[in-house]
């Protein structure tokens, strides 16, 4: 199977699960919160977390519809331990505020004809951006008050370093174009989320550095902060990619999974205890600059013998002049060149071949540190390389599998899941979601 036709069967939505005992399952449709067929219902995690019991109950009883699409005042009772008269008196409140609405359930009460009346986020009470910049493309989405993908845009970039005021003004023209494709204006938008590769402080939204810069990463969001009128939150990519399985996919009702990507650099987002886990200073999880080889490979942190110096888009490129010979046009842009090298792997290049192969053992690898560390139930591996089947073949869960202590273990579920930036993006739209539910449910019972 060449490129076009992996890259044909991951935009038409195929996954792949994988486990280190089990063979490869090419049969599960791919979606990025149900299954085929299956209607999505609500959005955010539906496990609750060991800091949901510190929000204020009316933030609780809106999550709480939120993330399962609708309620009844019964169900709200009852899941949160409370009495019914709390619970008319505070969806009362979010009613009156323009934050939740009555429908007709689907549910008959039980003796009557009558369908029980439930209630839903009012969608059209907030709308949210969150974007994804990234060398090539970068990505936005616009979201509602209940999740929903309003609309989307990608817009094409350099694949070279730029200034602070260049991500500024990319950032601006991106949702310029965002805004006159939902046909939606500035005063409905509440909050902007962004992703970016790098490492972002998450309390203060600096930027400590990014390769997407040439300089003065911690100017970054001073500068975009500036440039919006809206609040605007910044994290590292990677956490939007684990948002977005959290709010919106795999990992809603799973308590601790992580997810791995690959593509331009080596990332990883992780839950923990159905919450997002960032470190002390949240700029952990830095999986792609772990050290696999001392004086190693150079990276583009500047530190030698980082993951991603092994197994990301520049680390393959780097070494494809040498496979693929006088086939090798450096003029070709980074896809180009990578789906040549691809190719000529399938083809039974050997000097090829061996560039894939030896980036699946060094993922091999990671993935058995990331079990070892945090024992995860679920890793789910995303990023645009991820189309290569050389990252997911059963060697690759083999050699994971010997470099785990598994006595005693239960084994640990590895899926590769959908890669396109719009995932990213929606992911993004839930640090912004997240961010402005507290302040906008706060004021419902003074509305």
């Amino acid at each position: 199977m060449g490129f076009r036709e992996i890259e044909r069967l991951y935009l038409g939505g195929i996954s792949v699960i994988l486990d280190a005992r089990e063979e490869i399952n090419l049969g599960s449709e791919i979606n990025i919160a149900q299954d085929e067929g299956a209607e999505t219902v609500g959005c955010g995690p539906l496990l609750q977390a060991l800091s949901t019991s510190s929000m204020p109950l009316r933030q609780q009883v809106f999550e709480y519809v939120r993330s399962h699409g609708h309620a009844a005042r019964a169900d709200i009772t009852e899941a949160l331990s409370i009495s019914p008269g709390t619970a008319t008196t505070l969806t009362a409140e979010l009613i009156a505020s323009g934050h939740l609405r009555e429908i007709e359930s689907a549910n008959r009460e039980s003796g009557r004809g009558r369908p029980r009346v439930a209630l839903e986020v009012v969608p059209e009470a907030a709308y949210v951006i969150g974007i994804k910049l990234a060398f090539n493309r970068h990505t936005a989405v616009l979201a509602d008050f209940a999740g929903n993908v309003i609309a989307d845009v990608s817009i094409a970039s350099s694949d070279q370093r730029r200034s602070v005021a260049q991500v500024v003004q990319e950032t601006s023209d991106l949702i310029e174009a965002l805004l006159k494709t939902s046909g939606k204006s500035w005063h409905e938008i509440k909050a902007i989320g962004i992703g970016l590769p790098g490492l972002v402080e998450h309390e203060t939204g600096t930027v400590v550095w990014s390769p997407l810069l040439q300089s003065g990463a911690e100017e970054l969001s001073q500068a975009l902060t500036a440039h919006f009128s809206v609040p605007l939150l910044l994290d590292n990519d990677a956490n939007m990619l684990t948002l977005a399985e959290l709010w919106f996919g795999e990992g809603r009702s799973i308590s601790d999974f992580a997810v791995v990507t690959v593509e331009s650099g080596v990332g990883m987002g992780l839950v923990l205890r159905n919450q997002l886990y960032r470190g002390a200073h949240g700029m952990g999880l830095e999986l792609g600059h772990t050290k696999v080889q001392l004086d190693g490979a150079l990276c583009k942190c500047g530190q030698r013998g980082c993951l991603e110096a092994y197994l990301a888009d520049y680390a393959l490129i780097r070494e494809a002049a040498t496979a693929l010979g006088s086939a090798y046009d450096p003029a070709q842009g980074p896809e180009d060149i990578l789906a040549s090298l691809y190719e000529q792997a399938k083809s039974g290049h050997q000097a090829a071949e061996t560039i894939f192969r030896r980036a699946s053992r060094y993922l091999s690898l990671a993935l058995s540190n990331v079990v070892q560390l945090f024992d995860p139930e679920l890793i789910i591996l995303s990023g645009e390389r991820m189309q290569y089947d050389y990252l997911y073949a059963d060697e690759v869960m083999t050699a994971m599998d010997a470099m785990i202590l598994n006595e005693g273990r239960k084994s640990c579920q590895v899926k590769v899941n959908a890669w396109d930036g719009l995932v990213w993006a929606r992911g993004a739209t839930a640090l912004a979601l997240s961010s402005i539910t507290a302040s906008l449910i706060s004021h419902a019972k003074a509305a």
